[in-house]
C-alpha cells in the first residue's frame, strides 16, 4: 500500500515491534514497517491510502472484535453493491469505448496521469499529495511515475547523479535496457512550476548535436519530472573541479579545446541558427554535460528566455542564474541579451583554460580573481603563464643542435658563422 499521511515514526529493526507497541497503545489504529525508515503509527483518521503493483508496503489496520463478528453479515450487503457497480462501470467503458471508435478518434493523455508520490528525504516512505493546477506537457512522450521509480529504485542514493537548483538528478535504466537521467523537482527547490514549463517548451522544440535531448516527463500529481538522455561523463564542473574525480588528467589541451568549441556551437545555434532566439542566462560548467565521446551538451534551460521578431534584449526585476557567471548590466540592473551568454561563455573558457573555478580562485600575489588575473597576463603578453600546467608545459625535442661540431683529433669545436652583413641599396628615379 501507499500508506496513509500524517505517520508517527519509530525507529527500529523488528516488525514484530512495531505490532506490539500498536496493541500497547489504545490511539493506534494501524502500523506499517519499512526497513529503511521502521515503524510508522497512525492515531487520526487513515487519510489518503493506495494499493500499488510493486511498490509501498505492508498497511496492518487495527479492528475491535465486534467488528469480526459483524463481517460476515456486513459481506452479503457489500458483495451484490460492489459486484452491481463494477457491473455498471464496465457496461459504461464500454459504450464510451464504442463511441470514440466510430467517431475514429483517439483518446489522448493531456499530460494528467493519476495519483502521483513523493518520498520523503530518505527515498522511503510514501505520500500522496493534491495539486489543483493541471500541467500539460503537450506531445512531449509521457512517463508515469511507477515506471520511473522502477528504474531509479525507488531514487536509491547510489543512483544520484548530483543536485542543482530544480533538484536531484538520478540515473535510471529503463525496463528495454536503456540509460536515462532523471530530473525530478524538489519540494524545497527555489525552482517550481514556471522554470518547470520554461524548460519543457524551450527544448523540446530544440535539436543540435550540443544541447542535451529531452526525452520525456512526468507529472503526477505535485511530480514534475523531466527525463534525459544519459551522460556518462557526467558534468563539465565534475570534471573540471572535482576532488576525487580522475578524469580531469584526460582533459588534455585538444580535448577542452573541442569542448570549447562544442559549447560555442551550442550558444551560436541557441542565439542565430533555432527557430527561436534564446538566452539561456545560467550558462556554468554544471550546466554543460559530456556523453561517451566527451562531447559538450548545454542543459538547464528552466531560467532561457525566448525572443521572438525583432527582439534582442530584455530587463527583469527577478535576476537568476549563478554569481561568477553573471554579466554585470545583468546581475546590477536586470538588463539581459546574446551578450550575457557570451560573458558567461568567456568565464567558463577561462576556467577550462586555468582549470580553477572563478567563484574559487584568488591570486595571494597579485591580489585578482580568475578574470582579473588573466588580463594581467594577457595583457603584459604573458598569457600562455595563465594556463593550467597540466596542458601548457612543452615536453623536451626528439633532436637538437647544441652549435659545436667534431674537429679532425676529435676534439670539439664551436662553430663559428659569419657576421650577418648586408650592402643594400637605396633605389631613387632618375
Amino acid at each position: 500500500m501507499k500508506v496513509p499521511d500524517f505517520a508517527k515514526p519509530l525507529p527500529s529493526r523488528v516488525q514484530d515491534e512495531c505490532r506490539t507497541r500498536c496493541l500497547g497503545n489504545c490511539s493506534c489504529i494501524a502500523y506499517a514497517f519499512d526497513s529503511y525508515i521502521g515503524c510508522m503509527f497512525w492515531s487520526n483518521t487513515l487519510i489518503d491510502t493506495q494499493e500499488f503493483g510493486s511498490v509501498g508496503v505492508d498497511l496492518y489496520v487495527r479492528l475491535s472484535a465486534s467488528e469480526f463478528a459483524t463481517r460476515g453479515r456486513k459481506l452479503y450487503i457489500i458483495i451484490p453493491v460492489t459486484v452491481s457497480f463494477a457491473c455498471i462501470c464496465i457496461i459504461i467503458l464500454i459504450a464510451r469505448w464504442l463511441m470514440v471508435k466510430r467517431r475514429g478518434d483517439k483518446v489522448k493523455d493531456t499530460g494528467i496521469v493519476e495519483a502521483g508520490q513523493m518520498f520523503t528525504t530518505d527515498s522511503t516512505a510514501i505520500v500522496l499529495r493534491n495539486e489543483t493546477k493541471e500541467v500539460n506537457i503537450g506531445e512531449l512522450p509521457k512517463f508515469t511515475f511507477e515506471m520511473l521509480a522502477k528504474a531509479t529504485n525507488r531514487f536509491h542514493v547510489d543512483n544520484l547523479l548530483g543536485r542543482g537548483g530544480f533538484g536531484p538528478v538520478y540515473k535510471g535504466i529503463l525496463a528495454n535496457g536503456k540509460e536515462i537521467a532523471v530530473k525530478r523537482l524538489s519540494a524545497e527547490s527555489g525552482q517550481g512550476m514556471q522554470e518547470f514549463m520554461n524548460e519543457v517548451i524551450v527544448i523540446s522544440k530544440l535539436q543540435h548535436r550540443n544541447l542535451v535531448k529531452l526525452l520525456g516527463g512526468c507529472v503526477e500529481k505535485e511530480e514534475k519530472i523531466l527525463i534525459y538522455e544519459y551522460m556518462p561523463n557526467k558534468s563539465l564542473d565534475a570534471c573540471l573541479f572535482g576532488l576525487t574525480n580522475p578524469t580531469k588528467k584526460l582533459l588534455d589541451w585538444n580535448m577542452r579545446y573541442s569542448i570549447i568549441g562544442g559549447i560555442g556551437r551550442g550558444i551560436l545555434y541557441l542565439h542565430r541558427d533555432s527557430r527561436l532566439r534564446i538566452i539561456h542566462r545560467d550558462l556554468k560548467p554544471s550546466n554543460v554535460l559530456l556523453d561517451q565521446d566527451w562531447n559538450p551538451k548545454i542543459s538547464d534551460f528552466g531560467m532561457a528566455r525566448i525572443f521572438g521578431g525583432n527582439e534582442d534584449h530584455g530587463s527583469t526585476a527577478r535576476v537568476v542564474g549563478t554569481y561568477g557567471y553573471m554579466a554585470p548590466e545583468y546581475g546590477m540592473e536586470g538588463r539581459f541579451s546574446e551578450k550575457s551568454d557570451v560573458y558567461s561563455f568567456g568565464v567558463l573558457i577561462l576556467e577550462i583554460i586555468k582549470g580553477k573555478k572563478n567563484t574559487h580562485y584568488f591570486n595571494d600575489e597579485l591580489s585578482l580573481s580568475l578574470i582579473g588575473c588573466a588580463w594581467k597576463m594577457w595583457s603584459e603578453g604573458d598569457g600562455l603563464s595563465f594556463v593550467e600546467e597540466g596542458i601548457a608545459m612543452p615536453k623536451q625535442p626528439v633532436f637538437a643542435e647544441n652549435g659545436s661540431t667534431r674537429g679532425p683529433n676529435g676534439s670539439t669545436q664551436q662553430n663559428v658563422y659569419s657576421n650577418n652583413e648586408l650592402t643594400l641599396s637605396v633605389l631613387d628615379g632618375r
